[in-house]
């Protein structure tokens, strides 16, 4: 039984619905033909003695004698039954008639051998001298001979016979009618009838079974795309734990690069503005400049160093300042961010840049044009670097929503896998390019050297 249940509710909606309304509509089906039947068998037999029964009335009732007085017929009476009662179509319709007295006596029958016997009053006869017609169906009856003889169906009626002025049952006429045709009758109406109804409710099931089966199909349908979408946000749960593993990781990437971009700038103060300041400290503090020692030609020559010395150390400082601080380019747009860093490159190195650029159909972002900005910094400097300046490109073109930004130089390459991890540069650009969603391409080989970013044109902030 529970396997039976498991099979079932592994099923479908349409399934399910198939095989219960299925038993149900059978078992109505039964039912109600069963019970329709039945009672259609009763009103074709009913109507078929009610015919009979009115047509005997209207041909036997002219010649029966006043019942209410006379206890038995006379042979005249019995002579003209006779001759009614075997010829012509009742002859041929009519097995078997008798005709009761109230007390149960038998005036008349055409098997001469029942007459006068008296016989304890049936249900059937007693419901028929209240003035009701009783009408059976069934097959022969074995207890009368001429019933048995006739080798069909009977139809058994009991009508009252009535007294003309007053309307009295003075007597109940039994008879059997050959019932060949009534059970034709019954036997096509049933037929018909059960054809009805199983074609009703096999009309009903169908439409029934094409809206749940509709409905099934939906569901069905609605519940893999369910399942689609879950796993679909499964997979972007663990793509957002990827995610937030790498923040984490960039966090703490971002960090010591600072910890080394400081370190480096650092080192930078000191072994050169601060070496040069160090070295007009010591001038100012010797003999010639604080004694007086010396000609004034030596003292001047002096003074030169000294001067000369905090000059470059204030370059140098200058120098520094603008690699840490972004020119005004928070309202350029893109391409012109771009050309204001070959420029600057350029008049630094000397080197010849080949500059391709392409006019930004979308607003772009503050934070994509300095992002942009400091990455073609840094790839120009490490082709400057590392290629010597030779053959450097940078060619900016739009990609759907995106900026494309190729840098490249043809120098000897480099391996991947060898640059050391944390340093700056080429982890710094990565980090930086990640941070607003981007992505960065590095291709290299012995001819030369390409870094690629896409960055998203609009960004969550606000532009």
């Amino acid at each position: 039984m529970r396997a039976l249940v498991q099979t079932i509710k592994s099923m479908s909606l349409a399934k399910q619905f198939f095989v219960a309304g299925g038993i149900v509509t059978v078992g109505a089906v039964l039912l109600v033909s069963v019970f329709v039947t039945k009672l259609v068998a009763e009103a074709v037999t009913r109507n078929a003695a009610a015919t009979t029964a009115l047509y005997v009335d209207s041909i036997i009732a002219p010649i029966l004698p006043d019942l209410t007085t006379a206890q038995t017929i006379d042979n005249s009476v019995e002579r003209a039954l006779d001759e009614t009662l075997g010829q012509g179509a009742l002859g041929r319709r009519l097995v078997s008639f008798r005709l009761w007295r109230q007390d149960g006596t038998i005036i008349y029958s055409n098997n001469k051998e029942l007459m006068g016997r008296k016989v304890p009053q049936s249900a059937e006869r007693l419901a028929a001298f209240t003035g009701e017609l009783v009408a059976n169906f069934e097959r022969t009856d074995d207890d009368h001979p001429l019933e048995r003889e006739s080798g069909g169906p009977l139809l058994e009626i009991y009508n009252p016979v009535l007294q003309p002025w007053s309307g009295e049952v003075v007597a109940v006429a039994e008879f059997y009618e050959n019932a060949k045709d009534v059970e034709t009758s019954v036997r096509r109406v049933v037929l018909l009838t059960w054809l009805s109804i199983l074609c009703v409710l096999a009309l009903f099931f169908f439409v029934l079974s094409l809206i749940v089966l509709r409905g099934s199909v939906t569901i069905e349908s609605q519940r893999r795309a369910l399942k689609l979408r879950i796993k679909e946000l499964d997979d972007l749960l663990q793509e957002n734990i990827k995610l937030r593993e790498r923040v984490q990781r960039a966090s703490q990437q971002v960090a010591a690069l600072n910890e080394q971009f400081l370190r480096r700038v650092g080192a930078d103060i000191h072994d050169g503005p601060l070496q040069l300041l160090a070295y007009a400290t010591m001038r100012v503090d010797s003999a010639t400049v604080r004694e007086n020692a010396g000609s004034d030609f030596g003292r001047s020559k002096e003074v030169d160093l000294i001067k000369g010395s905090l000059e470059d150390a204030m370059k140098e400082l200058r120098s520094i300042c603008r690699g840490l601080v972004l020119p005004e380019i928070e309202n350029m747009p893109i391409e012109k961010v771009l050309e204001h860093v070959v420029i600057a490159y350029q008049a630094r190195t000397g080197a010849q840049v080949t500059l391709s650029t392409e006019r930004a159909a979308f607003p772009v972002s503050p934070s994509v044009r300095m992002c942009a900005y400091r990455f073609a910094q840094e790839a120009l400097n490490n082709g400057w670097l590392h290629a010597k300046g030779r053959g450097q490109f940078l060619r900016q073109k739009m990609v759907g929503q995106s900026v494309v930004i190729s840098v490249g130089d043809r120098g000897p390459g480099f391996d991947p896998s060898s640059v050391e991890h944390g340093r700056l540069g080429l982890t710094g650009i990565r980090q930086r390019i990640e941070s607003i969603g981007g992505q960065l391409h590095v291709e290299t080989s012995s001819t030369g050297t390409t870094l690629s970013a896409s960055l998203p044109v609009i960004t969550s902030e606000v532009v």
